[in-house]
Parts: C-alpha cells; sequence; structure tokens
C-alpha cells in the first residue's frame, strides 16, 4: 500500500501508545483522534478518554468531520468522564500521554498558543491560549505535540509567547509530518526522520541547528497498520490537517 505524509503521521503517533496508558487528546484534534483508534484497531489495550467527556467512545462509526466533538466521539461510549475530572485526573498523575499541539515550539520546549507578532495587548494574530495545553503538559506523565506542517515559522529559535513548557523531567516528544523529535537534557533532539524526507529537509524546516545528522529513518507503516488505519478512517478525515 502506498502511504503519504497523513498516514505515517498517524501511524508514528499510534506507535507512541503503549499498553496500558491512559490517553487524551483535546478539541480539533483529527490526526491523534484517527491514531487513537488505529491503536485500538492494532489490538492496543490503553484506556481511551477525549474532550466530549466519553469514555471508550466506540469504534464502530467512522468520523466524517474534523470536529473531536462529534457524535463519532460519543456513541459506544462505556461511561461519562466529564472535562474537570480529566483535568482532575491528569493533575494526579493519572494521564499518561496527551496528544496537544502547537503554533509555535523552540528546541527547549517551550510552546506559543496566545499570539503571533506584535505584543500580548496588540498582537498581529490573536490564538485561543493556553486551555489545555499550560496545564496538561506539566502534569501529564508524557506529552505528545504533533504538527501536520513542519516549517521554520512552526519551529522556531524563540517563541513570541510561553503558553505552556516542557518538564525537562518527563518524556516530551514532538512529531511532524516530516520527523520525531525527543526531549533528552533539556532540549529537543532529532530521533528519527520520516522514509520520505531527509536530513537536509527537515533542517531547512527547522528554526534551529539540529546535530543529529546521523539520525535513523524511522520504520515505514506496515501494510497491517495501514489497513487497520483505512478500517477506522474510511473517510480519510486525517487529511483535514493537511
Amino acid at each position: 500500500m502506498e502511504y503519504g505524509h497523513s498516514e505515517m503521521m498517524c501511524v508514528a503517533l499510534a506507535r507512541e501508545i503503549k499498553p496500558g496508558n491512559t490517553a487524551f487528546h483535546g478539541l480539533a484534534s483529527p490526526v491523534p483522534m484517527t491514531s487513537i483508534k488505529l491503536a485500538k484497531e492494532l489490538g492496543t489495550e490503553f484506556n481511551y478518554i477525549c474532550i466530549t467527556g466519553a469514555v471508550e467512545p466506540g469504534l464502530g462509526q467512522p468520523a466524517t468531520v474534523a470536529s473531536t466533538l462529534s457524535r463519532n466521539q460519543w456513541n459506544g461510549g462505556t461511561a461519562y468522564f466529564g472535562l474537570d475530572e480529566i483535568f482532575d485526573l491528569a493533575g494526579a498523575g493519572g494521564v499518561d500521554v496527551a496528544f496537544l499541539s502547537l503554533i509555535q515550539i523552540n528546541q527547549k520546549g517551550e510552546i506559543n498558543m496566545s499570539y503571533v507578532g506584535g505584543s500580548w495587548d496588540q498582537p498581529k494574530l490573536r490564538l485561543p491560549g493556553g486551555a489545555g495545553s499550560a496545564f496538561l503538559t506539566p502534569v501529564c506523565k508524557r506529552t505528545t505535540i504533533w504538527k501536520t506542517k513542519q516549517d521554520n515559522r512552526t519551529l522556531v529559535d524563540k517563541v513570541d509567547f510561553v503558553t505552556a513548557a516542557a518538564d525537562p523531567t518527563k518524556e516530551f516528544t514532538l512529531v511532524t509530518n516530516l520527523c520525531i523529535f525527543r526531549m533528552k537534557g533539556g532540549l529537543l533532539h532529532l530521533d528519527s526522520i520520516f522514509p520520505y524526507s531527509s536530513f537536509q529537509e527537515v533542517q531547512e524546516n527547522t528554526g534551529w541547528t539540529i546535530a543529529e545528522k546521523d539520525a535513523p529513518f524511522a520504520a515505514p507503516p506496515t501494510e497491517k497498520e495501514l489497513a487497520a488505519l483505512n478500517k477506522v478512517d474510511p473517510n480519510k478525515v486525517r487529511l483535514l490537517e493537511f
């Protein structure tokens, strides 16, 4: 089977979920939503909670829209667990991996979701702000950030505003359409490059100098992973982020 950026990202994010985990994603998250359903379809046993409040929403109704507040994220759920309870659970150390996104990020894992350009009082572009990122990033056991278009306006040397920051003592991963970065020693380091990309392309689209010129290529999606992905996402909702 052929694959592209969306398939590689969904598979890479699904591989981040380990047996026994409790995984969470928030609003406007079609790629993590699809990745979590993919991990379920592949047989990984873990707990799935999402922003609708549904625990273990069923896989029987494939998504038709990008919204992660849609019916497919509710029907078939085994229980209701409200957002306040999700945040309480995370604060108590009960969320193993949270899937979050960003507008800007630097090598220290500082995330901007507040504004770009100008100043706090007079920004060029006002963004949604901290929301889950500011609270969840410090308290979840692992944070996995996704960005479907990597460029040097997003991966920057200095963010315009620090909305949230990685805890260097915890696992922190950045998955883009080109590669995977992981936090080591308080800085993001290139962990692997996706098979269709190259070190040169990754560096050209990163706002800091990457030292890992010999970073390995990630394993491509298997036939089993791609078949499972097409089963849980036949409407290709994942493409809406690309």
